[in-house]
C-alpha cells in the first residue's frame, strides 16, 4: 500500500476558525509548504486512514482535537508515530489545568490573585470555608472551574457569598474549583490596564483586551515604550517555560500597585476571529502576524527533519 505523506496540515472545526485558517494557508503556501486542511465531516476519514498507515502527517496544526474524538484518535496516532502536533495535547491537559497553573506560577514567581483551589463536589460535597477566609477574597469575587472555562464557561465573576459557592460547584461535579479575588485594573491615560498577549513560537504580541467589552486594540510600539508593557513579554515567556505550549494566549493587568497580574492563566486554543469581520475579534494584524509565525515554525521544523 502507498503512503501519501503531507507535510502541513490543519485541522480545524469551528465555523469561526475559517478566516484564520484560510491566512493561514496562504502564509503556508507563500513558503511553498505542501499542505492539507480537514475540517468536521472528514475527520472519520481521516482517522481510518491514518489507522491503516495510507497517510502520515509531519506536522500539525490542531485547532479540532479538543472536541471530535476522530480527530483526537487521529492526532495520538500520528503523534506516536512522529508527527510534530501544535500544540502537543498532552502538554494542553497540563496546561488547561487552572489549579495546577495557579500554583506553578506562584512557584515561577508569577504574581497572581489571591486565589483558593476547593475540592471537585463529588471528592467532598461540603465546602469546608469559614466566613473569615472567604472575607480575604473580598467582594463580589470570581468562581471558575480548574478545566471547564472554554468561553468563560462555568464562570461566576460577580460572586457575593458561600450559597453561589455552593451552588456553582455542582455544575461541574468532578472538576476542582478556583475562587478568586477580583482585580479592578489602572487607568492608562482613560483604558482599562488590561491586556490579552499572544505566545508564538517565542514571539509575544501584546493587545489591549477590555475585561468589561471584550474589545482588543493591538499594543503600539509607542504605547509598549510609555507604559513600560514590555514587563509583559517577559511574564509571557515566564508563562511559557511552565506550560511548554507553542501557541497560547493570556490574560494581565496592570493594578493599582503597579504589579503586572495574571489572570486567566493559559488560553491553549486560541479565539483568532477577525477583527474585520468580528466586533470583538482579535486584530486583524495580530492574526496576520500569528499565522505567518506559526507558518514559519512549520518551516523551521521540516527543515530540521530534513
Amino acid at each position: 500500500m502507498q503512503i501519501e505523506t503531507v507535510d502541513c496540515a490543519i485541522f480545524f472545526e469551528w465555523e469561526y476558525d475559517v478566516d484564520f485558517v484560510t491566512m493561514l494557508s496562504d502564509r503556508l503556501r507563500t513558503l511553498k509548504i505542501q499542505h492539507a486542511v480537514f475540517k468536521p465531516g472528514e475527520f472519520n476519514e481521516l482517522r481510518k486512514r491514518v489507522e491503516e498507515k495510507s497517510l502520515f502527517i509531519r506536522t500539525i496544526i490542531d485547532r479540532a482535537s479538543d472536541v471530535d474524538e476522530d480527530c483526537a484518535a487521529a492526532v495520538l496516532t500520528l503523534q506516536r508515530r512522529g508527527c510534530r502536533v501544535i500544540n502537543d495535547p498532552t502538554k494542553i491537559t497540563h496546561a488547561s489545568d487552572k489549579a495546577s497553573m495557579h500554583l506553578e506560577f506562584i512557584t515561577a514567581g508569577i504574581f497572581v490573585p489571591y486565589t483558593m483551589i476547593i475540592s471537585p463536589f463529588n471528592a467532598e460535597r461540603e465546602v469546608r470555608l469559614g466566613i473569615g477566609e472567604l472575607a480575604k477574597l473580598g467582594r463580589p469575587f470570581i468562581i471558575k472551574p480548574a478545566n471547564t472555562t472554554g468561553g468563560g464557561v462555568g464562570v461566576v465573576t460577580g460572586a457575593e457569598g458561600l450559597q453561589e459557592v455552593i451552588e456553582t460547584r455542582q455544575h461541574h461535579k468532578d472538576d476542582k474549583y478556583l475562587l478568586q479575588s477580583r482585580i479592578e485594573p489602572v487607568s492608562l491615560k482613560g483604558r482599562r490596564a488590561w491586556f490579552r498577549p499572544f505566545y508564538v513560537f517565542g514571539e509575544v504580541l501584546i493587545c489591549w483586551w477590555d475585561d468589561l467589552t471584550h474589545l482588543y486594540a493591538r499594543a503600539s510600539e509607542e504605547e509598549i515604550v510609555e507604559f513600560n508593557l514590555s514587563e509583559i513579554a517577559n511574564i509571557v515567556r515566564k508563562i511559557y517555560k511552565v506550560c511548554q505550549l507553542d501557541f497560547f494566549s493570556t490574560e494581565i493587568a496592570l493594578t493599582q500597585e503597579g504589579k503586572f497580574v495574571v489572570i486567566d492563566y493559559v488560553n491553549e486554543m486560541c479565539d483568532m476571529r477577525l477583527q474585520s469581520f468580528h466586533y470583538d475579534g482579535v486584530p486583524d494584524e495580530t492574526v496576520r502576524a500569528v499565522a505567518a509565525s506559526l507558518a514559519r515554525a512549520v518551516r523551521r521544523g521540516l527543515n530540521k527533519r530534513g
